[in-house]
């Protein structure tokens, strides 16, 4: 038998924290190096007002990436996320400490991921969600592809999306 469809005001209901991987979520994927050394990001600003939103309402947001970086650091800091797990591969694990500060458990988190690191972590959540451009397994795990491709407002419109659902998008607007 055919798993059920659920309506956005469904899936919505039991969302009160967003997890995202960062490169191929935040940002296009590139990782760009100067010859310095130094390593360059491109955020969305609507990501980042969208993220302020959705902490605004109530609801908490973290980082899980297996990448390592000062930007991701400031970034963070900008949007005042605290919840920032960075440099493992155990995503899974990673994602468990930050809910344990949170307070909420996998059934209760909207997990953006690109690639196959960030599967486990989809496939346990109570939603996953994936960039347009994201790899094939990672779409086929998510249950809402989006129509924006990473670092150009993915993250923004699954916020956008679960807060309509809600209800409570025009209150924080």
């Amino acid at each position: 038998m055919p798993a059920k469809l659920q309506s956005d005001a469904q899936v919505a209901e039991s969302i009160t924290c967003i997890l995202s991987d960062v490169d191929g979520v935040m940002t296009d994927g590139r990782l760009i190096y100067h010859s310095g050394g130094e390593e360059t990001k491109a955020f969305h600003a609507r990501d980042g007002l969208a993220i302020k939103m959705w902490m605004a309402a109530g609801f908490s947001f973290g980082i899980v990436t297996a990448r390592k970086s000062p930007i991701i650091d400031r970034r963070s800091s900008e949007l005042g996320i605290a919840h920032v797990a960075q440099g493992s591969d155990a995503k899974v694990e990673k994602a468990e400490t930050l809910l344990g500060e949170i307070g909420c458990d996998l059934t209760n988190v909207c997990y953006i991921g690109d690639d196959l690191p960030d599967i486990p972590v989809m496939t346990r959540s109570g939603l996953a969600a994936a960039p347009a451009d994201a790899a094939t397994d990672a779409r086929e795990a998510a249950q809402w592809v989006l129509r924006s491709r990473g670092g150009e407002g993915a993250v923004r419109e699954v916020i956008e999306r679960l807060m309509r659902a809600k209800g409570c998008w025009n209150a924080v607007a």
